[in-house]
């Protein structure tokens, strides 16, 4: 009994079809169909390969939270050139907790403020890079997606070094600072701290010396990233007068980047520029140097690189070649129609439908068939 049990739900399981079959004698081949066909398969394997492509890429997907870590300290990064000799400026920052930062974290070097052909090439690049940034804010995410494929933004060295006329000083290195406003300022004089605040002490240097012209080759916050490339990177300002003051006014937003081939702890920033000429008669007062005032923004931004799962490519998968069978049978059936009305029209002068026109074409076959027979009888 179990044995014929399991014969019948086995024979059940084999005749049960939920897909109705058509007899291959009630299919019509044609030109047209196979045409149609070929068609249909022909953009099934193209749209089939572009959502292949579709499936293999990546987009970046931006989440926004409130900042609650305050305890942390801000790493600064600074690659700085003055057209001044190092033994007459000085860098340090100072925040609104009145903690100024010494300049232990930066290194002077002796250096030749005018580039190589070499570091001009660099330069430019690197300026067509930023223009190109600010007109299409999409390249931003390729740089997030490539970033360890991305190489140094340093300037290349020079040739060589005994023919250079030491005439600029390079300021780089990094400082640990606090989550709260501040004022990063390159000026005359190395700095000195007291009890009532901070100076510098510029009174061996000469007025004539004085020359902010100045580069800058990296500027950022945060975890340096290869291959990110900073909105004050490759900046060069030129100045003809003495007495001049450059100051960048800097929002900084924290970042946090997490991306299929790295994670890091960035910060971006948007900066805004001003500069103008110190001159006490007229009345614009200040002190010359460069300045860079920066403020931490309260929002944080998280940057993740997200993929299609494989489920949603499979469903689009589907959706595509049931799309196009399914399309492509009704064009077919509707030019089929209309071809039909058109021959018979200017052919009969009536439309007639396929199957009435069978139909009368088999009757006209076996008339002379049916008379036969009737004589026969008779």
């Amino acid at each position: 009994m179990r044995r014929l049990s399991r014969k019948k739900a086995l024979s059940l399981v084999r005749e049960l079809d939920a897909f109705p079959k058509v007899s291959e004698s009630y299919v019509e081949t044609s030109a047209t169909g196979g045409t149609v066909s070929l068609i249909a398969f022909s953009a099934i394997a193209l749209l089939a390969l572009l959502e292949f492509f579709v499936y293999q890429d990546t987009w970046m997907k931006y989440e926004y939270e409130v900042d609650k870590d305050f305890s942390s300290k801000l790493r600064v990064n600074v690659d700085i050139t003055v057209a001044m000799k190092c033994q007459h400026v000085g860098a340090d920052i100072l925040d609104l907790a009145e903690t100024m930062i010494t300049s232990n974290g930066f290194q002077y070097e002796p250096v030749t403020f005018d580039l190589s052909p070499q570091q001009r090439l660099w330069q430019r690049t690197l300026l067509l890079i930023q223009s190109r940034l600010k007109e299409e804010h999409a390249l931003q995410e390729v740089l997030y997606k490539t970033v360890l494929k991305g190489g140094p933004t340093a300037a290349p060295l020079r040739g060589d070094a005994s023919l250079q006329v030491l005439n600029g000083c390079r300021i780089h290195g990094h400082v640990y600072v606090n989550k709260v406003a501040g004022n990063l300022h390159i000026t005359v004089g190395k700095p000195i701290h007291h009890p009532q605040g901070h100076a510098h002490i510029a009174a061996f240097v000469s007025h004539e010396t004085y020359n902010f012209s100045h580069r800058i080759d990296h500027l950022s916050f945060g975890e340096e990233v290869p291959g990110i490339i900073n909105p004050l990177d490759g900046t060069e300002k030129i100045t003809y007068h003495n007495n001049q003051m450059f100051q960048y006014f800097i929002t900084v937003v924290p970042t946090k980047l997490n991306t299929h081939k790295i994670y890091a702890d960035t910060h971006q920033f948007s900066v805004t520029e001003r500069e103008r000429v110190i001159n006490h008669a007229a009345g614009s007062h200040g002190v010359s140097g460069v300045f860079v005032k920066y403020d931490t923004s309260s929002l944080m931004v998280t940057v993740s690189e997200q993929h299609m799962p494989l489920w949603q490519f499979l469903v689009r998968l589907c959706g595509i070649v049931g799309g196009i069978f399914s399309t492509t049978g009704m064009l077919h059936r509707l030019v089929s129609f209309g071809f039909d009305v058109v021959c018979c029209r200017f052919s009969l002068g009536v439309y007639r439908p396929r199957e009435a026109m069978d139909l009368h074409n088999q009757l006209n076959n076996h008339t002379p068939l049916l008379a036969e027979n009737a004589q026969d009888e008779e």
